[in-house]
């Protein structure tokens, strides 16, 4: 069979990465960690107001810290330490999806282009991608701090595709944000697949998957044509 799609693109947050519970392990430990500093803090409070504050990483952390230090009153310890804590520690706590290694182990296989598009931090991005063990499986890897530019940009899904040489109709974006993935990839033609997340609604995507097991049938499914 001669593939017609060539080339898989995803993006990191909340679809190779379970950014959700990579976020409950960092703060919880976060807390363990400096509790002699944050004890006047219960553990359940200091975890809620950090995951509301940072909005599902849409928030900046140093205005997330910021503003941690100033309710909880934290004297002891400043949010420039608690950032870079952040920054060096979080690596640590990375949870993959289920079945992340053998669904890009099956792409691979079938001698298809893979990239990852994230926003973000250039370095913090790239240590979470190594940790996860992923890092060898993609062609490309575009991180918006390094390049200058980020999704929904149309550039960025662009210069991902010239590098593969290969047709935005011959091409997947897998993303779980209605907006900077979905709508992003579609803007320039490639074929989107939303990774179902219940945060989001009446997300419009050619195809919808629940895990990433299922991407797999949708590349069959696509593939007969």
């Amino acid at each position: 069979m001669i593939n017609i799609i060539k080339a898989v693109i995803f993006d990191l947050d909340g679809t190779l990465l379970d950014r959700d519970q990579s976020v409950i392990q960092f703060i919880d430990n976060q807390y363990q960690r400096y509790h002699e500093r944050l004890n006047h803090i219960p553990k359940d409070t200091y975890i809620r107001r950090f995951i509301e504050l940072d909005a599902r990483g849409y928030v900046s952390k140093e205005k997330v810290y910021q503003t941690l230090v100033k309710e909880f009153k934290i004297t002891n310890l400043t949010c420039e330490a608690l950032l870079q804590d952040y920054r060096t520690q979080f690596k640590h706590h990375c949870m993959p999806f289920p079945n992340l290694h053998s669904v890009l182990e099956g792409l691979h296989n079938k001698n298809l282009r893979l990239g990852l598009i994230s926003n973000g931090k250039g370095q913090f991005q790239m240590d979470n991608i190594e940790v996860l063990g992923i890092k060898e499986y993609f062609d490309t890897i575009l991180i918006s701090e390094w390049e200058g530019m980020k999704k929904p940009d149309p550039k960025i899904f662009q210069k991902a595709l010239h590098q593969f040489n290969v047709q935005s109709n011959k091409s997947l974006f897998v993303g779980d944000h209605p907006e900077k993935d979905i709508q992003g990839a579609q803007n320039i033609g490639m074929i989107s697949v939303w990774k179902r997340d219940d945060y989001w609604k009446n997300t419009k995507a050619e195809y919808i998957i629940e895990n990433l097991q299922d991407l797999l049938s949708v590349l069959e499914e696509l593939n007969k044509g």
